[in-house]
Formats: C-alpha cells, sequence, structure tokens
C-alpha cells in the first residue's frame, strides 16, 4: 500500500515537479493522470490500491487473499513505473 503511494508521488515528482498534499490519497489520483503519457491507466491502477486502504492498512476488517495479491501486484506496477521514470 505505501510502496504505491510512494511510487505515485516519485512518477509525480520527476514529471511534474510536485507532490499531493493532503489526507486523501483518491485526488492524488488526479495528478498522476497528468503526469505521463500512461497516467491514465496508472491513475486507475492507483485508484484501484487506495480502494482498499482503509480495511488493508487500518486492519478494520481482514482482507481476502485475492485482494491482497492484487494490492501487492498494483503497487508493484506503480513501483516498476515509478523506477522506470526515475532511470530516465
Amino acid at each position: 500500500m505505501l510502496a504505491g503511494i510512494a511510487a505515485s508521488d516519485a512518477i509525480c515528482a520527476r514529471r511534474l515537479g510536485l507532490i499531493h498534499r493532503g489526507d486523501d490519497h483518491r485526488t492524488a489520483s488526479g495528478l498522476l493522470a497528468t503526469a505521463t503519457p500512461d497516467g491514465a491507466k496508472l491513475s486507475q491502477v492507483f485508484r484501484r490500491l487506495i480502494d482498499i486502504k482503509d480495511e488493508a492498512h487500518y486492519g478494520l476488517t481482514l482482507v481476502s487473499s485475492r485482494k491482497a495479491r492484487d494490492a501487492v501486484r498494483w503497487a508493484q506496477t506503480l513501483v516498476s513505473r515509478a523506477v522506470e521514470e526515475l532511470e530516465r
């Protein structure tokens, strides 16, 4: 979860020179959407990840194994893309 959020920030910082500030990470998806040519796709991945943040991160409920696997995959997508941006 946190890796995906940090990756989104890294992409935005690299491409736009700014990052989202605020408590609602969902609004950060709009910034990410404008950061790269594939930003709309990245934003969609980010929103999926953020949609399960409360239940996964704060442990309010148990996350199913499928959701957990999906979340890891989504975070990996964002982290991989951030690495690409930072290595440019």
